[in-house]
């Protein structure tokens, strides 16, 4: 196995800060983008394994922000 298999990922997701600063819920981002607030929740909950570049794209569009502003990444361990 990789190390990438073996450890948790470091990729943070920042939707709750984003969503506060415009006054969003999920559930209005959710209509936005077209995909379910469940799917959404398990992101924003840092819970999610991948995120497809058609659904960052439409998440970019809603929030009129970048794939950085979404997720960062923290330090190694």
């Amino acid at each position: 196995m990789s190390p990438v298999d073996t450890e948790t990922h470091r990729v943070t997701c920042h939707l709750d800060q984003l969503l506060a600063a415009r006054q969003m819920t999920l559930t209005e981002l959710a209509e936005r983008v077209g995909v379910t607030v469940v799917n959404l929740s398990v992101l924003k909950n840092d819970r999610a394994r991948a995120v497809r570049f058609s659904t960052l794209t439409a998440i970019c569009d809603a929030l009129d922000c970048q794939p950085g502003d979404v997720f960062s990444v923290g330090p190694a361990r």
